[in-house]
């Protein structure tokens, strides 16, 4: 009974640093600029202002997909990059992490449940910190990542914690969908996922949105 209580002790311990250590480290992340048009709830519409965006195109499940392109987004803003004075410029850490199913085609508001597939083609990107402009941002040095500016955009978002799988965020996108129907809302994106934490924080505490341009 003893080396239960510890083993429970131990990790409640665990738990409260990682709680402490993410909100000490996430508080002073920058987060894309934007107003609250409209709360109800999980929901949310959203003007965002004008942003800039590194972003690669992977293919693979979510997951594989998710972790690939983080690493190589990583990999630019961590000093894989050329600045105007031909060094390498460390560029800060921002969130969220943002992904979507990739292509032209036209697809509904239930496409995340194209995560559940095997193969699919995805894009995932960091927004860039508020300071730079496309002038001013390093070139990547890996012809993968390219940057990209997004203009003024108004978003529908639903949140939730916990894990962001392809199931639940499938269902997720389902709900906001028939929200947006009953205010006649028409969604004019795709469907995004967003999540703004690091893999340590407990799913509970864990901040995951989907997202759609309308």
């Amino acid at each position: 009974m003893k080396k239960l209580f510890a083993k429970v002790k131990s990790g409640l311990l665990l738990g409260l640093i990682s709680i402490l250590y993410t909100g000490a480290s996430m508080a002073a992340i920058e987060e894309p600029t934007y107003s609250v048009i409209e709360k109800s709830g999980a929901f949310e519409l959203r003007a965002y202002e004008p942003k800039i965006i590194a972003e690669v195109t992977v293919s693979g499940s979510m997951k594989q997909a998710s972790n690939k392109g983080f690493k190589m987004i990583a990999g630019y803003i961590f000093g894989g990059n050329t600045s105007q004075q031909g060094d390498a410029e460390k560029i800060s850490m921002t969130t969220p992490v943002t992904m979507e199913p990739s292509g032209s085609e036209k697809i509904s508001m239930t496409a995340p449940v194209m995560m559940q597939q095997g193969d699919s083609q995805w894009r995932v990107h960091f927004v860039m910190p508020s300071k730079y402009t496309m002038a001013t941002l390093p070139k990547p040095n890996n012809s993968e990542v390219t940057l990209r500016e997004i203009p003024k955009q108004n978003y529908a978002v639903i949140r939730f914690s916990g894990l962001a799988g392809p199931q639940k965020v499938a269902n997720m996108t389902a709900s906001l969908e028939k929200w947006l129907a009953t205010k006649n809302i028409t969604p004019t994106g795709k469907p995004e996922l967003s999540r703004y934490d690091p893999p340590w924080t407990i799913p509970l505490f864990r901040r995951n949105e989907v997202m759609v341009a309308y």
